[in-house]
């Protein structure tokens, strides 16, 4: 099965939700959670 691959606009979309959720207060597990990442990827993109 091959890899799921994103858009740049659909990481930028991502990577902002996950800033938004975390600015609300969210941990950083909980937001990658809601936004159907993992946290080492949300790791990885800084």
């Amino acid at each position: 099965m091959p890899k799921k691959r994103f858009s740049a606009e659909q990481i930028v979309t991502l990577l902002r939700q996950i800033e938004v959720s975390m600015a609300q207060g969210k941990s950083t597990p909980v937001a990658c959670r809601d936004a159907g990442i993992s946290q080492q990827s949300y790791a990885m993109s800084y």
